[in-house]
């Protein structure tokens, strides 16, 4: 074997483990990214079903308000035509 082909054969073999390393730096950085995107995705999907939940009872309160606010009006209404408890 010449030395112009051990050069060339080296030279391949060198090109080929820098590729490798290459391809297996190149899987571990999407891997990375895949993780932290995984990770953002949860918590984002927590952050919203706490918010959902904060919105269902707020809802809720407010409709209790609305139906104490009605039956106050309706009470006040009975009062003064004189069909309530409390007539004057």
């Amino acid at each position: 074997m010449s030395s112009g082909q051990f050069n060339a054969g080296q030279s391949r073999g060198g090109a080929q483990a820098k590729t490798e390393d290459w391809m297996e730096s190149a899987k571990n950085t999407a891997n990375a990214a895949h993780d932290k995107a995984a990770d953002a995705a949860n918590c984002t999907s927590g952050q919203a079903q706490q918010h959902k939940d904060e919105s269902a009872g707020f809802l809720q309160q407010t409709g209790e308000q609305m139906v104490h606010m009605a039956q106050g009006a309706i009470d006040g209404v009975k009062n003064t035509l004189g069909v309530g408890d409390q007539k004057k």
